[in-house]
């Protein structure tokens, strides 16, 4: 071959490359066609016109900190509402040890001797005037800042199609000294081998990680720290938190405060990470026949990760020169699977038949190290595992393997474009389960019919199918679920101890198994400019695998898992949209979704009377047969029962110090307060293009469903509560008879309904004056309700003579959780944003750039929650060993709500 007659009709200045592919190589690639061999030129036009991009795009977001939980900003810390007042001549102090926001009433011109009140010549404290700092907590979090930026190129010569791309993210969250950083790095190339055969891989490379994730719950949360610091003090006194001259070794915190300095806990308790992680696959697809074809693919996923724990000298909790903590994992999934497929066209049939198997393997495993529990180390400052002793290392390792092995069968059939019949059968094999319960088979079959094809509905309907399906999930378990073993208690001088687990597993275990019955419709009208799309399904889930059930001590044993019965679920999904207005310019598309789900329990296992999913000191969730999953119970108001008694109904009030009401524990009732479940979840979604501009937006509303603050249930123990301070009923200026008639005649809001107190901190807020301090101020309260006199009668405690009047610091509920149930109804702003788009006309213009956008966009602000406490419905979880969430209940997940500003900016040439 004359490879320079090739080229002969090219321009020469057009010529960006010139290559020559012979032998098997060329064979290979382009078949017996290529004869001697393969001429492959590149041209500066054909890499404009076979679509070569460069794609950058840049992302930053700004999230700025404007809603936090509600705490009273009036009373300072105290157990007693003391005014100069009550104890003339006296000098009032403030100790921020004593957390319950009962103490002296600030901003009122009072003074009082403060942790931080200077020294005379003598050395004794001068009294300073109580003053409140409401914004420490927005003092305190800052600013935070996300940038993403990334860059990609493609192109597609028709023989090779390929897109690689490098991003990396940045972010420096809203708590002080916190970030998260990941890097990315993508690619994706499809080469046509021949006119049958492609081959195709996708592979991810992604790098996490990050110097410092805050910690939760309360302990070591800065956040929760921050909303204990005391009221009376500006928080930003704390910022240099090492106490002058020992740096490294003592911290600055308000005298016999009970939580550790804000500052410190942001910075010198530090959680940080490093995940290293690489999944993709490869995949070839064989058009071996016209009707036959195959696909074979394999594909992996795996990551390894590191975890330090570096808690600094001068926390609480670990007093000992602070403490360390290691730990690392491995976590290997595999995937191989192959398609055959058929596939033709018979007269007015379309048919479809594929058959396949599936190999899943997975492998996990990790090892950890830390020093015990207030053990901490022996050089402070030096976070190595060498720097604890050898009898105060905890350790630990593990790993854990499961493989599935799968077989399916797909069936499609097509009638001329009308009816459509769907069919799936799978036959899985895992190695977590009994060997006889080991295989499980689930099929499933659907049907679509398109109306308007099959009858004349006139031209203004576009579309109306009827479909409606049944279909068989099976499901396995974790590994190792099936035999109890020993595991590691701890060292005993040199010897290691054993123990069993607490936990009973049942080596019968059975595959879960969830069938769904769907049906729904279809419309389009008005050539798809009004759209419905309607949906009801019916799930049954058996044998349903439940860890953990409570059951009786005297088995040996807390828990044990089961197989649980049967749990059905039934729901509703509508989604409702189309498009008002179409124009040359002006284009509006609007849609509206809306869901309800509800999950009932049908059976339980044999000797289990509830599925318990968590329980809390005073709350817990869990469903017995009939009852729906979601229930939230509580202990119960124990109440006069005596229907024939004018006082039915009424609490019983406790004779004793606390003077409060009487409870039935949660576990001896079935005392239903709630439900975690909303009544139905609906959203709007909204877009408006005009020209080259789109402005869209999403709203989210959530109605009914309720969760437990745990937040709130602290912060009403120590009387800190803005939502607990606002509950209290002011009796004004009635008193005795007039007070006591006036309950009665509102019983139902003030006696009957949930729990109540009367009086409040000060005079203002109606509070009675009291003596149990020693001293009479006027901070009581009490509870309306009824003291039994063990004959059948009751005496009446509703402001008359003898009514059993208490401090306010003790006006909580603490043995119910009801107090801190909070409604879940929100409405969400998820989206908002406009964008520009440069019209194709002016790109043209530029030269080179094929598309250039720019869009400023704000997301999950918060409209309206009912509760009006500051805590995020959807933060009403709370993480349980194992990394499972409890649902419906939640414990100071309470970071600022924040409003986030974004810039995207998204360029193509």
């Amino acid at each position: 071959m004359d490879y320079g007659n090739a080229i002969s009709d090219l321009n020469s200045n057009d010529i960006e490359s010139v290559s020559i592919l012979k032998g098997p190589s060329a064979a290979a690639l382009y078949g017996s066609r290529a004869g001697n061999g393969v001429v492959l030129i590149t041209t500066k036009s054909g890499l404009k016109n076979k679509g070569i991009k460069v794609n950058v795009s840049s992302n930053t977001l700004v999230e700025v900190p404007y809603l936090y939980y509600g705490i009273q900003k009036q009373f300072a810390n105290g157990y007693f509402s003391y005014t100069p007042q009550d104890l003339p001549g006296q000098t009032l102090r403030i100790n921020p040890a004593e957390a319950a926001g009962a103490g002296i009433e600030m901003n009122k011109g009072y003074f009082a001797i403060q942790w931080d009140s200077p020294r005379d010549a003598n050395g004794v404290q001068i009294p300073t005037q109580v003053v409140s700092h409401p914004n420490n907590v927005a003092n305190f979090v800052q600013t935070g800042l996300t940038t993403t930026n990334g860059v990609s190129v493609s192109a597609n010569n028709g023989v090779t199609n390929y897109r690689i791309g490098a991003s990396n993210m940045t972010n420096h969250g809203t708590v002080p000294n916190s970030d998260l950083n990941r890097n990315n790095l993508t690619s994706s190339v499809s080469l046509k081998a021949n006119d049958k055969l492609t081959i195709s891989s996708n592979i991810e490379i992604t790098q996490s990680w990050a110097g410092n994730r805050p910690s939760t719950g309360t302990n070591a949360n800065p956040i929760a720290a921050a909303y204990w610091y005391p009221e009376t003090s500006d928080i930003r006194e704390m910022r240099n938190y090492w106490l002058p001259g020992q740096v490294g070794q003592a911290v600055l915190t308000p005298d016999n405060q009970i939580y550790d300095n804000p500052y410190f806990l942001a910075h010198q308790i530090n959680n940080s990470f490093n995940r290293n992680r690489v999944f993709g696959n490869i995949k070839a697809d064989w058009q071996i026949t016209k009707e036959i074809s195959l696909m074979a693919r394999y594909s992996l996923d795996t990551y390894n990760e590191t975890r330090e724990s570096k808690i600094a000298p001068g926390y609480s909790k670990e007093p000992n020169n602070g403490t360390y903590g290691i730990s690392n994992a491995m976590n290997y999934q595999r995937n191989m699977d192959i398609l055959a497929t058929y596939a033709k066209q018979i007269n007015h049939f379309s048919v479809s038949f594929s058959v396949g198997g599936n190999s899943l393997y997975l492998k996990g495993q990790g090892v950890s190290n830390s020093a015990a529990q207030g053990a901490g180390l022996i050089v402070p400052n030096l976070y190595t595992l060498s720097n604890i002793k050898s009898q105060n290392l905890n350790y630990g390792s593990g790993w854990s393997q499961k493989g599935i092995n799968s077989v399916y069968a797909l069936a499609n059939l097509g009638w001329e474009d009308k009816i459509y019949l769907d069919l799936t059968a799978r036959n899985d094999w895992s190695s977590t389960l009994p060997v006889a319960n080991r295989s499980y088979f689930y099929p499933s079959a659907s049907l679509s019919i398109l109306v308007n094809k099959l009858a004349q509905l006139g031209d203004q309907i576009s579309l109306l199918k009827v479909r409606g399906g049944i279909a068989t999930v099976g499901n396995d378990t974790s590994p190792y679920q099936l035999t109890s073993t020993y595991g590691n208690a701890g060292q005993w001088g040199n010897a290691t101890q054993l123990a069993a687990s607490g936990q009973i597993l049942s080596p019968n275990l059975k595959p879960e198994s969830a069938t769904s019955t769907e049906g729904g419709i279809d419309l389009g009208m008005f050539n798809n400019r009004l759209k419905f799309e309607g949906t009801y399904y019916l799930v049954d889930n058996t044998n349903q695998i439940v860890n953990n059930i409570p059951i009786a001590s005297s088995t040996g044993a807390s828990s044990i898992n089961i197989n649980a019965g049967k749990i059905e679920s039934q729901g509703l999904e509508f989604v409702l949209g189309g498009t008002p207005i179409k124009t040359k310019n002006v284009t509006w598309n609007i849609s509206t979704n809306w869901t309800r789900n509800r999950t009932t329990v049908k059976k339980i296992a044999p000797g289990v009377d509830q599925i318990q999913f968590w329980s809390d000191a005073k709350a817990g969730s869990w469903a017995y047969v009939g009852d729906q999953i979601g229930s939230i119970y509580d202990a119960a108001i124990i109440k006069v029962t005596d229907k024939t008694s004018p006082y039915y109904g009424y609490p019983i009030i406790s004779p004793t110090l606390d003077y409060e009401w009487q409870s039935v524990q949660m576990q001896n009732t079935r005392n239903k307060i709630g439900s975690y479940n909303p009544n139905f979840i609906m959203g709007l979604q909204n877009s408006i293009t005009y020209k080259s501009f789109t402005l869209s937006f999403t709203l989210d509303w959530r109605n009914g469903g309720q969760f437990i603050s745990k937040t709130e249930r602290y912060m009403t123990e120590a009387v800190n509560s803005k939502r607990w301070l606002h509950s209290l009923i002011n009796p004004g200026a009635k008193t005795g008879q007039s007070l006591r008639d006036w309950l009665v005649s509102n019983q139902n809001k003030y006696i009957l309904d949930g729990i109540h107190v009367v009086g409040g901190p000060t005079a203002a807020y109606g509070g009675f004056a009291e003596g149990l301090s020693g001293n009479t101020v006027h901070d009581g309260v009490f509870v309306p309700g009824v003291v039994a006199n063990g004959d059948g009668t009751y005496t009446e405690n509703l402001g008359g003579p003898g009514t059993l009047i208490q401090p306010y610091v003790l006006s909580d509920g603490w043995d119910f959780a009801r107090i801190a149930m909070l409604p879940s109804d929100n409405i969400k702003l998820r989206e908002l944003s406009i964008s520009y788009r440069l019209p194709h006309r002016l790109l043209e213009k530029v030269g080179g750039i094929q598309d250039l956008s720019v869009a400023v966009y704000t997301r999950n602000i918060v409209i309206w929650t009912r509760a009006k406490a500051g805590v995020d419905p959807e933060r009403a979880f709370e993480a349980q060993q194992g990394g499972s969430f409890s649902r419906g209940i939640e414990y100071f997940n309470v970071n600022p709500w924040t409003f986030p500003i974004g810039v995207k900016f998204d360029l193509t040439f």
